[in-house]
């Protein structure tokens, strides 16, 4: 693959958001090759201004997503707008084909916390994770040179999977900043009222239920995604598989503290985070048949984005 032909100050801009922005992701981005890398580090980039441009802005947030829309316009078609992370992310698209329709999906999902969606059920979460995460693992996997529906069924699966492992990390975070991901039919199961509990977020057993069922179902994707890292670049397949054990851990530690996500907030320590690499170094010469299964209801209109190119 060749060098990413972008500005040496841009792409630099973009690292520096990376190192400050996620500690898991920069990590396991240091085990792609270099081409990659960068291409990857533009991406994150855009997604961590574009998340950071509307929290900036509450009062007129719907606003900015549509400015922001404008200057992804103006990316794809080679005039970006005057800054770094804008016009390395032209460099990545002129070089990239990622469909429109991803980066349009991931702006959606930002409206969707705006206004303070709620999920009734899993299959509504489903389609916020596809948004927000999803699409991301999507154009991760077109960044690497993988192609075709089976390997972006399982990147968007790990897409949402690692979503739904950082709705149960954040429940106490989110609700006391009036946010509610958990599926709203779980926890009246549990005799949880949504409203309640976001007026005074506290730990229950009730609430473990509903935590450990995400995390469930989280591990269940976790696993669909695994028979598609074999079928990535081999050169990339240890970083997404590292990613993959260090996210899913994190569901461990929940786990581990009876799946309070109130009053604390789970991480992965360092020491940990060496070993889960040097356990995915396997994954470079493993060969995993394809699942065969097809991509989420939520994501397939992604996968098909993919190979329509729309």
């Amino acid at each position: 693959m060749r060098p990413l032909d972008v500005d040496t100050r841009d792409l630099a801009h973009c690292y520096a958001l990376l190192r400050a922005g996620s500690k898991t992701f920069s990590t396991a981005s240091r085990l792609l090759p270099a081409p990659v890398r960068d291409r990857a580090t533009v991406l994150y980039a855009f997604c961590r201004v574009s998340d950071d441009r509307v929290d900036d802005d509450p009062l007129a947030s719907l606003r900015t997503i549509e400015s922001m829309r404008a200057r992804l316009e103006r990316a794809y078609v080679g005039r970006p707008h005057d800054d770094p992370v804008d016009r390395a992310l032209a460099g990545l698209l002129a070089d990239t084909h990622i469909p429109r329709a991803l980066p349009e999906a991931l702006f959606e999902g930002m409206e969707w916390d705006l206004v303070g969606r709620r999920y009734a059920n899993l299959d509504e979460l489903h389609a916020y994770a596809a948004r927000v995460a999803g699409t991301v693992g999507a154009m991760m996997t077109l960044i690497m040179g993988g192609r075709g529906t089976e390997v972006l069924a399982r990147a968007c699966d790990l897409g949402v999977a690692m979503q739904l492992t950082n709705i149960a990390r954040d429940v106490g975070e989110d609700a006391r900043n009036g946010r509610l991901y958990l599926p709203t039919s779980w926890l009246w199961r549990e005799r949880i009222d949504p409203e309640a509990f976001l007026a005074r977020p506290e730990p229950s057993e009730g609430l473990a239920v509903v935590i450990a069922g995400l995390l469930n179902h989280a591990d269940a994707l976790y696993e669909r995604a695994d028979h598609g890292v074999s079928m990535l670049p081999r050169g990339c397949r240890v970083a997404i598989r590292a990613a993959r054990l260090v996210y899913a851990d994190i569901g461990t530690e929940i786990a581990d503290a009876g799946y309070d996500s109130i009053t604390r907030r789970a991480y992965v320590p360092t020491w940990r985070k060496l070993w889960l690499v040097v356990r995915s170094i396997a994954a470079r010469w493993q060969t995993v048949s394809p699942l065969g299964a097809p991509a989420l209801e939520a994501t397939q209109p992604l996968v098909l984005a993919c190979g329509s190119g729309s």
